[in-house]
């Protein structure tokens, strides 16, 4: 069966074009909805993955419609690969049903994973270098003061956790996260 996955990221774009290019391509399914490919939990790629059987086809306008990072596009390339179904991207030409848009997505699979050791070949001799300089990684220790403020501030029940976060400088993250220690170790309200 082929099967059909069409993305815009917003809501005021239009998903016509995707799905008219691949209603075209023969489409029997077709899954389309409006949210942003950098998130991996979209309801309709799910259950658009979820519908796929051995010996399925999915066609998608273009491989950034599919996913947004390469690390999400090589997670569905393998789960594609081992669920022994193909791949047909209009817009790059790229159909794995053939010997060549085989090796092409064998490629891309290739490319991404030199580019992510390269990252962390980069990343490690950083880290390296700053630690020989004296310096550490990871981001800067809060200042107990203004977090202990905005502890206080928080339990005055008096300002909001905006005010509260504009007030200290410390961010929303961080005064939730010291609230549920504070919870979990069972000091004050």
């Amino acid at each position: 069966m082929k099967i059909g996955y069409a993305r815009v990221s917003t809501a005021d774009q239009s998903l016509s074009v995707q799905e008219d290019a691949l209603n075209s391509a023969g489409v029997e399914r077709l899954y389309s909805e409006k949210d942003s490919g950098g998130k991996w939990q979209r309801k309709e790629l799910h259950r658009m993955l979820d519908a796929l059987r051995p010996g399925d086809t999915l066609i998608v306008y273009k491989l950034d419609r599919l996913a947004r990072s390469q690390k999400q596009l090589q997670d569905i390339a393998h789960m594609l690969k081992s669920g022994d179904i193909e791949l047909v991207s209009i817009s790059e030409q790229l159909d794995t049903r053939t010997p060549m848009g085989k090796a092409m997505f064998g490629m891309i699979g290739i490319m991404a994973e030199l580019e992510r050791d390269m990252i962390r070949e980069r990343t490690t001799a950083g880290l390296a270098s700053a630690r020989a300089r004296g310096r550490k990684g990871g981001r800067p220790k809060a200042d107990p003061a203004k977090v202990k403020k905005a502890l206080a501030l928080y339990d005055s029940k008096e300002y909001s956790v905006p005010q509260i976060t504009e007030e200290t400088g410390i961010s929303k993250a961080l005064l939730y996260k010291e609230l549920n220690k504070r919870k979990q170790s069972g000091v004050g309200s």
